[in-house]
């Protein structure tokens, strides 16, 4: 498989992540997808469990199940995001499918594609043995605004902590940190009433595509800049807890 843009894409498999690859797609023509099938479910809950503790785990998997309760009431707005973008998985013809992004399977097939950029959305850890195979920029779709709003639920966390302003996508040079590379773009988006954790990634990814694709495109034409030193200060974030779930939704109006 060759790759005349010179871009290659590192995903997992998720609706955003292919929103991006598509738009690329209609810019660029067919490039290789690499796709990650991710860690097992009970592999990656034992690894929360470490990291943060079996309680709060399990409070983090009970707000999941409750959030579901607001997706009937988010139909149209779910169909109304998806009509502004281009969601499919791409072709088969295109795939590379990688256990791990970081096993040696992936490594050669990205030192043989000798890529110009490599573009991630919705993966795990990228690993310094991987970033030295890619040998030119990574840059990664980040759903929220770095680096006040690093890690996962970004917008959620921005709009439960009363900085609406702060909801939105970063494109980062991807480093050795979580979501601490050099920032090339940001894009702040307002939300609607209607908007909530069942929206907000889609709502994201719907109102990003540009802003991909000219970031991208810069990049492969050499012209793409970090921006200065962010002054926001620098947090991590992970998925809320039932008790801020419902406090957030009860208090603030933030589901």
């Amino acid at each position: 498989m060759n790759t005349p843009s010179g871009l290659v894409a590192l995903v997992g498999d998720a609706p955003h992540a292919w929103t991006m690859v598509n738009a690329l797609r209609k810019r660029f023509g067919d490039f290789p997808v690499i796709v990650e099938q991710g860690e097992p479910a009970s592999a990656f809950c034992a690894r929360r469990k470490k990291k943060h503790g079996a309680a709060t785990e399990y409070s983090m998997k009970a707000a999941q199940l409750a959030a579901k309760i607001t997706k009937p009431l988010s139909r149209s707005r779910l169909a109304e995001l998806r009509a502004a973008c281009d969601a499919a998985p791409v072709p088969t013809r295109l795939r590379i499918e990688a256990d791990s992004l970081n096993d040696a399977n992936t490594l050669a097939n990205i030192r043989a594609l000798k890529p110009r950029v490599v573009f991630v959305a919705s993966t795990g850890m990228l690993r310094k043995p991987l970033l030295e195979a890619c040998a030119c920029p990574v840059v990664n779709y980040h759903s929220g605004i770095n680096p006040a709003y690093r890690g996962i639920n970004g917008g959620y966390f921005a709009l439960a902590n009363g900085e609406p302003e702060l909801f939105g996508v970063t494109l980062h040079l991807v480093d050795l940190g979580v979501d601490t590379g050099p920032i090339l773009a940001t894009n702040r988006i307002t939300t609607a009433a209607n908007d909530n954790m069942q929206t907000y990634m889609k709502l994201m990814a719907a109102k990003s595509q540009d802003l991909v694709v000219d970031t991208i495109a810069r990049v492969l034409a050499g012209d793409a800049k970090p921006l200065p030193q962010s002054p926001l200060p620098s947090a991590q974030y992970y998925a809320p807890t039932l008790g801020q779930y419902l406090v957030n939704g009860l208090k603030r109006g933030v589901w």
